[in-house]
């Protein structure tokens, strides 16, 4: 099974780090029982990348694809995360694992700022 662990800063905010967690079960409705989604904050929060990674193994995920929930591919993504998720990763060798690319610049997410902004698209992504 694949997991899916969605990895964003943390927050001394509760406010913001319950946020990650909507944005998981958002995901899960999304892509459905046959991929496994959870959450972790790679500083100042529970769960930790360990945590979120062994959650993803409990659930029985033998992938986990780790998806840094931030902007731009920054010191944080490009060394932090993929070093956090490969220590956690060493427990468990019979599990694959990668990190994807940040958000980063997408069309999705110039729809998403648009609708914010209450603007509306003169083109719309296809």
């Amino acid at each position: 099974m694949r997991a899916i662990l969605i990895i964003d800063h943390g927050s001394q905010r509760d406010e913001a780090n319950r946020m990650l967690g909507a944005a998981a079960n958002l995901l899960q409705q999304m892509v459905g029982d046959d991929v496994l989604v959870r959450h972790a904050h790679m500083e100042l929060a529970e769960p930790t990348i360990e945590q979120g990674f062994v959650a993803c193994v409990d659930g029985g995920a033998t992938e986990v694809i780790a998806f840094p929930y931030m902007l731009s591919p920054g010191k944080h993504v490009t060394r932090d995360i993929p070093r956090l998720v490969a220590e956690a990763a060493r427990a468990h060798p019979d599990v694959d694992f990668r990190v994807t690319e940040p958000f980063g610049v997408h069309e999705k997410l110039g729809e998403l700022i648009a609708i914010r902004a209450g603007v509306p698209l003169v083109h719309a992504p296809e």
